[in-house]
């Protein structure tokens, strides 16, 4: 049996410059970070002929082309794997569709069993980019690579994205107590919203494409702010992450019509009121996860328990993709 864990991800700053619409004009940049919520994959040989899937459904089949789940069946054709009496089964500690990278921590976890059940070693770089190429050139999902990278990374990292379509990873250079002191102020909870990112970034994609100039000066601001973020998190100015945070939120919620609502706007002002700093929607927008860095964990947990919302305690992974049984 083999057993691959993928990490999910929050963004720290810089979200959305990911994008190829992006970055390959103007170079993207933006601070993500790896957390203990994972996507896993289970492979074990069976003794029947077909190859048999296991997600949200069932799949029972004897050709990988008829694979119905698009990333399943793109892996094993990239990796020329029949499948055959092959059973693999997928977990998440969060649901697909809440803004926390799972559609990015579930194809490398897949491809990392693939090659491990081939018996080949696969970098975190190959595994992000083979990653990149099934969901981006593949699929041709309008999204961007942050969530592969991070996926294999792990990590609190910078991601720059060049315009030939390589990426620099490199770790922030954050102090131990800055680290701990990030990790206890930052707040995550649940709207009870899921949404397909694809169609919330299909927007800005776009506009993106068609030389938008609103979106470009969004954008374009928005990664002033990430490295701005950057240096507050490398100076251990945690107040000033957290008011980047806040205007960062205010520009990405331009960027598309249905990034947020009047229910979550309402949370998000509530939260402002009662000890947030600042705090965004993670992922894509839409719904999905807020998070808050704020001064006040008790007094804001409180506030919005009390309103429905589901917090969700986490931890930085730094670790990435692995291979936890084989």
């Amino acid at each position: 049996m083999i057993i691959t864990r993928s990490p999910m991800r929050i963004t720290l700053g810089g979200g959305g410059t990911d994008l190829p619409s992006y970055y390959r004009q103007y170079t993207g940049f933006l601070i993500s970070a790896a957390i203990d919520k994972y996507v896993y994959i289970t492979i074990h040989k069976r003794f029947y002929e077909e190859l048999f899937l296991k997600y949200s459904k069932y799949e029972n089949v004897l050709n990988v082309n008829d694979i119905e789940h698009p990333i399943f069946r793109e892996c094993f054709k990239m990796l020329e794997m029949d499948g055959k009496y092959i059973e693999i089964s997928s977990l998440a500690d969060i649901p697909a569709g809440t803004g926390l990278g799972s559609s990015g921590s579930f194809t490398t976890a897949l491809l990392k069993a693939l090659y491990c059940y081939k018996n080949q070693f696969v970098s975190n770089r190959l595994l992000a980019e083979k990653a990149c190429e099934i969901e981006l050139d593949r699929l041709k999902e309008p999204i961007g690579k942050q969530d592969q990278y991070i996926a294999a990374f792990g990590g609190i990292t910078t991601l720059e994205f060049l315009p030939d379509d390589s990426v620099k990873v490199i770790p922030l250079q954050i102090s131990k107590e800055t680290l701990y002191n990030l990790e206890d102020g930052l707040i995550l909870f649940f709207t009870g919203y899921s949404r397909s990112a694809s169609t919330i970034l299909k927007e800005q994609d776009d506009k993106s494409k068609k030389d938008d100039d609103d979106i470009t000066q969004n954008l374009h601001f928005v990664k002033e702010l990430g490295k701005q973020s950057q240096m507050a998190l490398e100076n251990g100015d945690l107040e000033k992450f957290g008011e980047l945070m806040h205007t960062h939120w205010e520009h990405k919620k331009k960027r598309a019509a249905s990034m947020s609502n009047e229910q979550i706007n309402e949370w998000y002002d509530l939260a402002m009121k009662n000890g947030a700093i600042g705090g965004k929607l993670i992922g894509a927008g839409g719904g999905g996860f807020l998070m808050f860095y704020t001064r006040d964990k008790m007094k804001l947990r409180h506030v919005l328990l009390q309103r429905g919302l589901q917090e969700v305690r986490f931890k930085f992974d730094f670790e990435g993709t692995k291979v936890i049984i084989q």
